[in-house]
């Protein structure tokens, strides 16, 4: 129990420091202006051991004088009253030389009794012990270590909070700095405007975050919703994290009648922040007055709707075509919610961004979260993208519904999903049944998804649980064993891509079609080709060629089932997960180039591709065995090697 408080005292932010006549021992209480006696107004509310400069900190000691001087910095039990020459050292080895500078100011380690005595090992409280610390220039509050100071001053600068913002007030608590037009920064992406406050890229301390390097995941998102407007509008859609609302606009500018966009946001900063972004536009809020121009109707590109809700209560009250969950971590909290009014065939895409989980960093909060088991493998990327899919087809199971997964990515610090809803009972047990165990080797990396039914079967392919001492293989998930992409769906969102000029976004869903036809090196649609990552894309070059390609659904067909359609799309299932040539390497070998390793594997008879989840990954329907046999046939002796066989 004294360990524990004496931990939280070193690392507690207190109050501000009291100045009254239980504080610090008689002597200066402001930080002296080294260009004067005086001190500045300014500085008239710092601690003493806040100074620009060296001088400043001797001055509050008259060094010149003769007589023993004590030290204005700490209690006389601690350093006993000395003479000038050696004060000076003491000020300078042990208060200045170890200080934390911010805006000009240096912040010198303190050792007077300002935050109480320091708690012992053996008791509550010993008497006479009162531990370093720093005093902050901004906030006042006193921090034990500098390490931790350092940070402290970070989050005021995260937050536009600096010292400038505190000196003008004497005494009284300050206002936080109003967001003004001089401090927003004004981005574009996509056409369009978003303004951000100084902190936008600071999740934890700003309620408008905003990351530049989701730029790919909102373009994933915004071609699933330009699909799927292709099938049916006017679109219900909703994007329940606003933020800056960046997504929802981009949305409702593109889109234009196609769709009725919903931005909510349960902060009222970003409320603000929305509404200001729609000005910047020229997109009317829906129930909101016009200004006084008068005009604002006449020039809106759009209308969306901004509501200040909570997302678990706006999709419990109405229906949606189209959902898009970004939450800042797991999303988990609000997928029971999305399925319950979702419309059928419509589209929910889950964004999640607790890769520490995901990728097997913290597995006890992955089995909290999620309720899969996992552990840390070569194809971590994809088993994360298996893990949030089961956390989803489960939603939508309770709700006597089914998934189709569209679109499954795992691109830097998130996880996308997009599936499309299939209403039903017959539909949710087809979900149900993808839902597997997964039989993993954590020797050769070998795997293997358990068979459906109650007979368990965990033999491996490989034979370490034989030839090594103990048992080797680990039983994962459940996790979703079914495809992770459409190529139908896939192409459609190549041709909204083309058509909203998104070029930046087009290799990737290349890379994503062939990694959907698990093919490379032979055509896949008409027209002309491209070569991507060593994978022969044909692409259309017309939206007519686009509208006579049989994997998109015409505007205006209205016979058979649609369902039948959707299914239709779907080409020959993908093998599950992939190898990594880098790991399955043979020492003392040189490997062949990847591009032509993928060649190899393709006239041996295996379907094989790049995988977008790792870049030195195979997707491929050989098993390990015949993976590395054929990586060891065509693999060279390194000239060492050769070197070491000769006589």
């Amino acid at each position: 129990m004294a360990d524990d408080k004496a931990s939280a005292e070193l690392h507690q932010e207190d109050a501000p420091v009291r100045r009254d006549s239980d504080g610090p021992p008689a002597g200066p209480t402001a930080a002296q202006d080294p260009a004067g006696d005086k001190p500045s107004a300014a500085a008239a509310d710092r601690h003493v051991s806040i100074q620009s400069k060296l001088e400043g900190l001797e001055l509050l000691v008259d060094l010149g004088g003769a007589g023993r001087k004590s030290c204005p910095l700490c209690p006389e039990e601690k350093f006993k009253a000395c003479y000038s020459h050696k004060l000076r050292r003491h000020l300078q080895n042990l208060h200045w030389k170890v200080y934390v500078e911010f805006e000009g100011h240096r912040m010198c380690i303190c050792h007077l009794p300002c935050r109480g005595p320091r708690p012992g090992p053996g008791s509550d409280q010993v008497p006479g012990r009162h531990g370093a610390h720093y005093h902050c220039v901004v906030c006042a509050v006193t921090i034990a270590r500098k390490t931790d100071m350092v940070g402290h001053l970070k989050r005021h600068v995260n937050k536009g909070e600096t010292e400038a913002s505190y000196t003008g007030s004497c005494g009284a608590t300050p206002d936080p700095p109003a967001a003004t037009d001089q401090a927003c920064e004004i981005m574009k992406e996509l056409g369009t405007n978003v303004q951000l406050v100084p902190n936008h890229n600071t999740p934890l301390k700003s309620d408008t975050y905003f990351n530049r390097k989701m730029r790919n995941n909102r373009q994933l998102v915004f071609c699933s919703l330009a699909v799927l407007a292709e099938e049916r509008h006017p679109l219900e859609c909703l994007d329940a994290f606003g933020a800056t609302g960046i997504a929802g606009l981009q949305w409702a500018k593109h889109l234009r009648g196609a769709v009725r966009v919903t931005i909510t946001d349960i902060s009222d900063s970003c409320m603000k922040m929305i509404k200001e972004n729609c000005k910047l536009n020229h997109i009317r809020v829906e129930g909101a007055a016009c200004g006084p121009e008068g005009d604002e109707d006449a020039v809106a590109v759009a209308t969306v709707e901004v509501a200040k809700m909570d997302a678990n209560v706006v999709m419990h009250l109405r229906p949606f075509d189209y959902i898009h969950l970004d939450p800042f971590g797991s999303a988990v909290n609000y997928l029971d919610a999305a399925f319950r009014n979702v419309r059928n065939l419509g589209i929910v895409s889950v964004t999640s961004t607790d890769t520490g989980s995901l990728y097997a960093k913290s597995p006890n909060v992955t089995l909290r979260h999620y309720g899969c088991h996992i552990v840390r493998t070569e194809y971590y990327r994809e088993l994360a993208a298996r893990v949030v899919l089961a956390s989803v087809a489960r939603a939508a199971n309770r709700c006597n519904k089914g998934i189709e997964v569209l679109l499954a990515a795992a691109l830097e610090h998130f996880v996308l999903v997009v599936v499309r809803v299939l209403r039903g009972p017959t539909q949710a047990d087809e979900s149900a049944k993808k839902l597997r165990r997964l039989v993993h080797c954590q020797w050769c990396e070998e795997r293997l998804f358990l068979k459906l039914g109650n007979m368990v079967d965990d033999t491996l392919p490989c034979t370490c649980h034989g030839t090594l001492p103990g048992k080797t293989a680990v039983h994962l998930g459940p996790l979703w064993s079914g495809p992770l992409f459409n190529t139908g769906f896939l192409r459609r969102m190549l041709s909204a891509a083309l058509r909203h000029n998104m070029t930046d976004i087009l290799p990737l869903i290349k890379t994503l079609v062939a990694e959907s036809e698990c093919a490379t090196l032979k055509s896949l649609v008409g027209g002309a080709s491209t070569v991507e990552c060593g994978v022969v894309i044909k692409t259309l070059q017309s939206e007519e060629e686009w509208a006579e390609h049989p994997g998109k659904r015409k505007t205006g067909e209205e016979s058979g089932s649609v369902l039948k359609k959707l299914k239709a799309e779907a080409a020959l299932e993908h093998p599950p997960f992939y190898y990594s040539i880098h790991r399955h390497s043979i020492r003392g070998m040189n490997m062949p180039k990847l591009n032509k390793f993928l060649q190899y594997l393709t006239e041996a008879g295996f379907r094989v591709s790049r995988t977008h989840f790792d870049p030195t990954g195979v997707r491929t329907d050989a098993t390990l065995q015949q993976f590395k046999a054929t990586l060891a046939k065509y693999s060279a002796p390194t000239c060492t090697s050769q070197a070491a066989q000769r006589p």
